[in-house]
């Protein structure tokens, strides 16, 4: 048991006082699409561990072999600094001894000292899906429950569709609870399994939970009518001491109650300390980090931690801004490990221009009529460029290619470009295959690549970056890691304006430029460009034009 101090000198213990429960190894794991390795559980685990949650739920073992491969593992691979692991299971079969099932069996055999039973406290899933009798599921739970704590582990139960069960037959569902309680669970959460619940019927029933049975209570809120996390700090309000979710809400259907949201409502919006002191400025970098071992894209509109939770793009909003951030932010986004961010577009005043220069290291003040002159001329190019189609909003490496040539009068170059070319061959029974050659001037000498790729962009990005690379060697660092297109006039059919993004990485940082074009190679050229001339300028190459100045 791990014991910490919170912000206020008081003694925080992660397992004891209030639980921070994470399933996203196991519920979070039934996400449509999401398909998690035993690695990719092992590495979740470290990140998880490292936020500063108490309890880590591992999976099925016995049920699912790929869970009882990660709990063998798990003994020796993990090194968990916070956080408990926990082995979920059900409770024993009908009509056999929870000592002799081989499914608890597994939970005894995984190694974790923490198990989570789930157990129906429903009456009409008790009869038609166990297909067995409300007596005989009391017993179940009884019989599991006592089995378990006898072999010394700590026991928890999720009381499946409870909500849904109160509701329709109180005295049993409070019966359920009763049986896990007597038996010796530590704690019974609620569970909302279908995510119908709304939060005034949560907080209701929660707190005639708690005064009428005295146990400690749990929630577990699925999020099909949107609030899983409103439904899990409701509960809270009304006595719940142990919450359960899943980071970036993963989960079946519409996912479960996001967990770094719920603990951030707690921590900085209650005053409630329930992770180790400082654990929440991670909350965003873990986020983002589990998301790529998922491979599921982060949501940007995530409260909290995605990238658009503390962006502003109306001018209105800059401007306050620009006197006060508070007057449009709800918190420091630091508290969470976020960043503010000012998007340009063409809904930009000036303030929204100058606040971005700022961010970008450009003085950009409008205090002398040289600075508001030179404000205006940005405003209006960028609203210039984006009624033809470019974003800045998401391409901060080509805005600031564009603030540098309006501020210094010259465009950071690299190459002077004397023509591009594609041409794709394709053969019946072969593979479609693409050659671009490219010209241009660089270090005083005129050069020309021939590069081949699976399609014409790839080929222009393989020409591009051999033909500077002759000059520069260090593109040779520069990989391409995601490429959006967007046809921006449909109407057009194929011949509409075309908008291409592409984000490029060096190992060391990333960054995202545009391109805008009648046909999708030749938008895909203008941001292949820019990522070349950006990643260059920012690792501070001179500008080298056709005569090698």
């Amino acid at each position: 048991m791990t014991d910490l101090l919170s912000t206020d000198g008081a003694v925080l213990d992660l397992q004891g006082a209030f639980h921070v429960y994470d399933t996203t190894l196991r519920d979070g794991a039934q996400q449509e699409g999401l398909n998690l390795s035993v690695a990719d559980k092992l590495a979740i685990a470290r990140q998880l561990d490292a936020l500063g949650v108490g309890y880590i739920e591992g999976g099925w073992p016995g049920a699912n072999p790929k869970d009882t491969e990660f709990f063998r593992l798990a003994r020796t691979e993990l090194d968990l600094k916070n956080a408990r692991l926990a082995a979920f299971g059900s409770t024993r079969r009908a009509g056999t001894a929870a000592a002799d099932d081989p499914l608890v069996a597994a939970l005894r055999e995984s190694g974790a000292r923490t198990v989570c039973l789930v157990a129906k406290s429903h009456d009409r899933h008790v009869e038609l899906a166990l297909r067995t009798t409300l007596a005989e599921n009391l017993a179940m739970v009884r019989d599991t429950v006592a089995h378990l704590r006898a072999e010394g582990l700590q026991v928890f139960v999720d009381a499946e569709h409870f909500f849904d069960g109160y509701r329709r037959n109180r005295a049993y569902a409070l019966d359920v609870l009763g049986a896990a309680y007597d038996a010796g669970a530590e704690v019974v959460a609620l569970c909302d399994t279908n995510g119908g619940m709304l939060p005034a019927w949560v907080g209701e029933i929660v707190t005639d939970v708690v005064a009428t049975t005295g146990g400690r209570v749990g929630i577990h809120c699925h999020n099909d009518t949107g609030c899983a996390v409103a439904n899990t700090v409701a509960a809270v309000e009304a006595g719940a001491t142990h919450v359960q979710g899943c980071i970036n809400g993963y989960g079946e259907r519409t996912g479960n109650a996001d967990l770094i949201t719920v603990v951030a409502n707690l921590e900085l919006k209650l005053g409630r300390p329930v992770l180790p002191p400082g654990s929440l400025r991670e909350a965003s970098r873990i986020a983002h980090a589990i998301a790529e071992v998922t491979n599921v894209p982060p949501a940007s509109r995530q409260p909290y931690v995605g990238t658009s939770a503390f962006a502003h793009k109306a001018g209105l909003h800059a401007s306050a801004i620009k006197v006060d951030p508070d007057l449009y932010q709800h918190l420091d986004p630091a508290a969470v490990g976020n960043d503010m961010r000012l998007l340009v577009s063409d809904m930009a005043g000036r303030a929204s221009i100058e606040l971005k220069g700022r961010e970008l290291g450009f003085d950009l003040s409008v205090d002398s009529p040289e600075g508001k002159a030179l404000v205006t001329r940005i405003t209006d190019r960028v609203k210039v460029l984006e009624s033809r189609g470019y974003t800045f909003e998401a391409a901060d490496a080509s805005f600031e290619l564009m603030l540098v040539e309006e501020v210094s009068g010259r465009r950071p170059a690299y190459v002077d470009v004397e023509s591009w070319r594609v041409i794709t061959e394709s053969r019946p029974g072969a593979d479609a295959l693409s050659e671009a050659t490219v010209k241009l001037n660089a270090g005083g000498s005129r050069i020309v690549v021939t590069g081949e790729g699976n399609g014409p962009v790839n080929a222009l990005d393989q020409a591009l970056r051999s033909a500077i690379g002759q000059v520069h060697p260090e593109v040779a660092r520069f990989q391409l890691i995601d490429y959006k297109v967007r046809i921006l006039d449909q109407g057009h059919g194929t011949d509409a304006i075309t908008r291409v993004l592409i984000e490029t990485t060096d190992g060391e940082s990333t960054w995202v430029t545009v391109g805008v074009g009648a046909n999708v190679v030749e938008a895909s050229w203008g941001a292949l460009l820019d990522s070349v001339t950006f990643g260059l300028y920012r690792r501070g190459a001179g500008a080298t034009g056709a005569d090698g100045v």
